[in-house]
């Protein structure tokens, strides 16, 4: 029974949106996963937008699901949705219910596999069947060492060759005390670069007609 509710409860979660455009976000295990609350606050804080979350095992590491508002869908979910052959598969439940997909952060790790076609997870799994007239932005984030390897840069040009739109990651001091170039673009750059890829409504054209 608890089972049955918990699919009821996976399905209902993307039938039921309350907003006109719909943003996937997708955390991956890079320490600046601890700032996925405050991206998907201020995501919320968009007119019209609705927000679900996608996470990789190891993303979980970084952030306290209780302080994120919206649903979050991880490997699990994946395999307990699906039963029998009439069941849907939410990889592409979360393709289709989705306008933009933000990976951020997005990890070396997963940047390799995007990049080779690797979908081992419920997060690659939905980028190898993205819709590709459909914005997928990625946010790199990683150790400077692990950024200046030269496989990084290959990667990044591999996801934008496919259509992918990168959001540039920036110099800082890390966690791990290094400095140097790695660190995931602020917050609020990534939200303004969403908003550039969004049909989201003028506010003042909204106060106008009304």
């Amino acid at each position: 029974m608890q089972t049955e509710d918990h699919d009821s409860g996976l399905k209902a979660g993307l039938l039921k949106s309350c907003g006109t455009c719909r943003v996937l976000v997708g955390v991956t295990g890079s320490v600046a996963a601890l700032k996925l609350p405050v991206l998907v606050s201020q995501l919320l804080q968009l007119s019209g937008v609705d927000v679900r979350v996608v996470t990789t095992e190891h993303a979980k590491h970084f952030y306290n699901p209780a302080e994120v508002s919206v649903k979050i869908y991880d490997d699990k979910d994946e395999w307990e949705l699906w039963t029998q052959r009439s069941d849907p598969v939410l990889h592409i439940e979360l393709r289709r219910w989705a306008d933009l997909f933000v990976i951020a952060p997005l990890d070396a790790n997963t940047l390799g596999k995007i990049a080779n076609g690797i979908c081992d997870n419920l997060l690659t799994c939905v980028v190898r069947a993205w819709d590709t007239s459909r914005p997928l932005l990625f946010c790199p984030a990683m150790n400077t060492a692990m950024w200046q390897h030269p496989i990084t840069a290959q990667q990044v040009s591999r996801l934008t060759e496919f259509g992918y739109v990168e959001i540039p990651c920036i110099a800082k001091k890390l966690v791990c005390g290094d400095e140097g170039k790695g660190a995931m673009a602020e917050v609020s750059t990534i939200v303004s670069v969403v908003k550039q890829y969004l049909p989201i409504p003028d506010e003042s054209s909204q106060k106008t007609s009304t």
